[in-house]
């Protein structure tokens, strides 16, 4: 028979994780090539330990794991694609250029408004705000600092664009997984 978790038995896996992450950033000089990842599979391996003491199956588990992983492929792929898309305009040429052009283009008097148009449209079309910061963003950020501009204000504008054209976008990653990870039954159902 199946337990329901109490809320202290729910959270173990998450105390795990933020314990393990902290203690990532404490101890070691470059967090991003490997002990984070050690850390995301340990806090899985607690909430599996977990799981199985209320009474779950290790089939129970596996199905539902891969029935999450199945329903996070679309977002995945768009990501991997997204990136893609990212380090092609960088390698092409295609920021400089923007820069090159802009320069002659944007009216300095309403560069900031432009900024914010220009990231929403690019975050709206390929769906990723951070894609939209990595290129078009470093390309108007050079803008912005050609024109006199202050860094902040020009990264403000950027940033607020596409992240709000990435939330309209229907390639979105993160508005394609948000209701991709919605149940339509409860977590400690049988299936």
């Amino acid at each position: 028979m199946v337990k329901k978790p109490s809320l202290l038995v729910a959270l173990v896996p998450i105390v795990v994780l933020v314990v393990l992450l902290s203690s990532n950033v404490l101890l070691f000089e470059d967090v991003l090539n490997g002990p984070n990842q050690i850390s995301l599979l340990l806090a899985a391996s607690a909430g599996i330990i977990v799981a199985h003491k209320l009474g779950l199956t290790w089939d129970a588990i596996y199905h539902r794991i891969s029935k999450t992983i199945d329903s996070a492929m679309p977002s995945m792929l768009i990501l991997l694609l997204i990136g893609s898309l990212a380090g092609t305009w960088l390698i092409s040429g295609v920021v400089p250029c923007m820069v090159f052009y802009g320069l002659d283009i944007i009216n300095p008097k309403i560069f900031l408004v432009t900024a914010v148009i220009v990231s929403s449209i690019i975050s709206l079309v390929t769906g990723s705000s951070w894609s939209t910061i990595a290129t078009i963003g470093v390309a108007l950020l050079g803008i912005g600092r050609a024109l006199g501009f202050n860094e902040a204000l020009v990264a403000g504008a950027i940033i607020s664009g596409a992240y709000f054209g990435d939330k309209m976008s229907p390639l979105s990653d993160t508005t394609n997984l948000a209701p991709a990870m919605q149940w339509p039954v409860p977590i400690c159902s049988h299936t």
